[in-house]
């Protein structure tokens, strides 16, 4: 029995990207208990080592047939606990609803985006732009056409409503926790126009009445502080099994990192940012003195 290696086998709620994770941190459980390398387990489904931690760390899909072949090399016998797993796995391969948008969107934003799907809670530092789960749509497509600027309009209106339709979590039965730290001068770029930035001001005041979200504004007279390395957000899961992850945009690519000694240096660089940033009862008042100005 899998409960008997302390292995859950009761299926999680999230999207593909999460429900790999989950796979492969029960199979690693199950490896390690059995004293079975990576290379050994690799061997027994015609792949490499290397494979196998791709497997294990959610990064890659699982066939039912390797997942299969690997419950009988970690000697789980029991149909129950077998089907369960193999269960899992089919819905791991299931697409999200992001896979409509595979045509704009790249393969190393498809995981943060699956990933913020399942997410309890989303802590966010944005010293440029304003957060895209708060973005109004006439900002978003500001922002997505300074990037794109080659793109044609059809695109753009693509990944807009990719943008656009990610923020549905935030109203969802189920949602997250939106923690957010927007740098002054985020506030203060007029991207878009004086119109687009006045609508996407009153947005952010909006957004301060919401029950799950926490805003913050990193005010100019602050100086220096401790990310000024640049944007970052930080992902908790409600599932114990799941790591935090650490992600961190690029221009082309990003990293995720789920070290415990990378998630702390984050962790706590992101608690200082709301220590020195204006306390969240102040927002609202902060954001209408700029809607003013602007």
């Amino acid at each position: 029995m899998l409960m008997e290696v302390g292995v859950e086998t009761a299926q999680p709620a999230g999207g593909p990207t999460v429900l790999r994770r989950l796979l492969g941190a029960q199979l690693r459980r199950l490896r390690e208990r059995q004293g079975i390398t990576r290379e050994e387990a690799g061997y027994a489904i015609r792949a490499s080592g290397s494979k196998m931690s791709r497997l294990e760390l959610g990064r890659v899909g699982f066939k039912e047939r390797d997942v299969a072949d690997l419950l009988t090399l970690y000697g789980v016998t029991d149909e129950t606990d077998r089907e369960s797993l193999l269960a899992l796995a089919q819905d791991a391969n299931s697409p999200g609803w992001w896979h409509r948008y595979g045509d704009v969107l790249p393969g190393w934003f498809e995981t943060y985006v699956g990933l913020e799907e399942a997410a309890a809670l989303v802590r966010t530092y944005e010293v440029q732009f304003i957060p895209g789960l708060l973005q109004t749509e006439e900002y978003a497509r500001a922002v997505i056409s300074l990037g794109n600027s080659t793109a044609p309009p059809e695109e753009i209106e693509q990944r807009v409503s990719l943008r656009i339709t990610r923020q549905k979590l935030l109203t969802r039965g189920d949602s997250p926790r939106l923690w957010a730290v927007v740098d002054e001068a985020a506030l203060r770029r007029p991207i878009g126009g004086r119109d687009v930035m006045r609508g996407q001001i009153e947005r952010l005041i909006e957004a301060t009445k919401l029950p799950g979200v926490i805003l913050q504004v990193l005010p100019f007279r602050v100086g220096g502080h401790t990310a000024e390395a640049g944007a970052f957000s930080i992902l908790r899961f409600p599932e114990s099994d799941l790591p935090d992850v650490v992600y961190v945009e690029q221009l082309t690519s990003a990293l995720y990192l789920d070290r415990r000694d990378d998630v702390d240096s984050y962790m706590e660089a992101m608690e200082r940012l709301c220590v020195v940033s204006a306390p969240p009862d102040e927002t609202a008042e902060i954001l209408s003195r700029i809607l003013q100005e602007t």
